[in-house]
């Protein structure tokens, strides 16, 4: 049997550091929620790609405050927690670490799955996440005295989450999708739309676009080369109306052509640097389309509160709920009553901790001084018992010659125990353990 070769998971060469000031994202879900609430997450999780943890797995033991108190360890910003209650959907936008938090209620919502599945063509996903999306705001009333004062707020929050674009610093290759979020102020609700940009030839027939573009089919033998084995004529292919089988069922020209891409000037630019795609060069005149992708929600915002969950502040907007400035004035006392009740208990606990710290000190120091007097009585027995055994080698350094020394039985005793002494000192065997050396 072959060696066993170690994969090697660790990322090679440099770790890129994280940019300054770009705004990062935890959208988890909260509590019991269902499956199409749970692809929702990675939904949006998808959308706000490439900086938020794509990648993040929750557990059942897991609460809100464990999210709050890892977020700022880790640089997050913001936290779109998504929970299921008996009324409908809601979503809530912490801004990290001092709030506000912003509560919606989600009226309706389509998943990707399902935009995609209603789209005439499916489109590949994947090389347009990796820069992060234009955000576009619409239909919010311009700052004035009449506009509702919630308004700019629900404005920067949504700002916040996104990248700031900068248009000196910013290439033309990253400009890949783009989120549209839009006011209905009937309704009082915010749609929110997630688009990908597309590059098309502008006043160009479909069929010739074909022809210039070449086939996309995966044969290695006909890549690029489009195949016209079928057709007696290129103008068979070139002229033909639309649903039509053959020639006989009469021509259009280029200039009537239903099928070309962009028929409006508005929506054709000339590129002003190299875009992906085939031939979108540097000024080249393209068609931008936007494709929608999904996902799509439409938001109610229902409460605007000051501060973190479980550390609420002023409420700063209710929908449902409405008070009058005297209620108003009665809340922030109250909140102010409470804080400073709270700054005086961690002010007193402070206290406390230091009082504490010089009694354990001081406390410290009399058990030191008194292992030093110990100490001290200790050596002055010592030498006393040091005099004593000197006097006593020395008395005994005279032989006495009335004493009397028997070789009977006290020889017998000293063997015996001698012997004991040697059965006593005899060293323990090794107990040996089994197992691999």
């Amino acid at each position: 049997m072959g060696r066993k070769r170690k994969n090697r998971t660790h990322l090679k060469g440099d770790i890129p550091t994280p940019v300054v000031g770009v705004p990062k994202s935890f959208i988890i879900k909260h509590g019991q929620v269902g499956a199409s609430l749970t692809q929702l997450v990675r939904d949006v999780r998808k959308v706000m790609e490439p900086n938020t943890a794509s990648r993040l797995k929750e557990r059942n033991r897991n609460k809100l405050k464990d999210y709050l108190t890892m977020a700022p360890a880790l640089q997050v910003t913001h936290l779109l927690a998504f929970t299921l209650t008996d009324i409908a959907p809601s979503l809530r936008i912490v801004r990290l670490s001092a709030g506000p938090t912003l509560s919606f209620r989600i009226e309706r919502y389509s998943l990707m799955k399902d935009i995609l599945n209603t789209s005439r063509r499916a489109r590949s996903i994947g090389m347009e996440y990796l820069s992060s999306p234009l955000l576009v705001l619409a239909s919010f009333p311009p700052a004035s005295p009449t506009t509702p004062p919630h308004i700019p707020l629900l404005m920067k929050t949504f700002q916040t989450m996104f990248p700031p674009l900068s248009p000196q610093n910013i290439t033309l290759s990253s400009a890949r999708r783009v989120v549209l979020v839009s006011y209905n102020a009937d309704h009082e609700t915010v749609d929110i739309r997630h688009y990908v940009i597309t590059v098309k030839p502008y006043g160009v027939s479909k069929r010739v676009r074909r022809v210039l573009e070449g086939t996309t089919t995966k044969s290695s033998s006909t890549l690029g080369v489009l195949d016209l084995g079928n057709e007696k004529d290129v103008a068979d292919f070139m002229l033909r109306r639309r649903g039509e089988a053959g020639p006989d069922g009469g021509y259009e020209s280029a200039a009537s052509s239903t099928e070309s891409v962009a028929g409006d000037d508005g929506d054709a630019v000339d590129l002003a640097d190299d875009y992906v795609g085939r031939n979108n060069k540097k000024g080249q005149r393209r068609a931008v389309k936007l494709d929608e992708v999904g996902p799509r929600m439409e938001l109610r915002l229902v409460k605007i509160v000051e501060g973190v969950p479980g550390k609420e502040g002023n409420v700063i907007y209710h929908h449902f709920v409405k008070k009058t400035k005297k209620e108003v004035a009665a809340q922030k006392a109250e909140h102010a009553a409470k804080a400073k009740l709270k700054k005086e208990r961690r002010e007193e606990q402070e206290r406390n901790v230091q009082r504490k710290k010089a009694l354990a000190k001081a406390d410290g120091k009399k058990v030191e001084d008194e292992d030093e007097a110990a100490n001290d009585v200790v050596d002055e027995e010592g030498e006393e018992l040091d005099q004593d055994e000197g006097n006593f080698d020395h008395d005994d350094g005279k032989w006495d010659d009335d004493e009397e020394i028997s070789e009977g039985e006290n020889s017998d005793d000293t063997g015996e125990s001698s012997a004991d002494e040697e059965e006593v000192k005899r060293p323990a065997k090794k107990t040996r353990i089994k197992g691999k050396r």
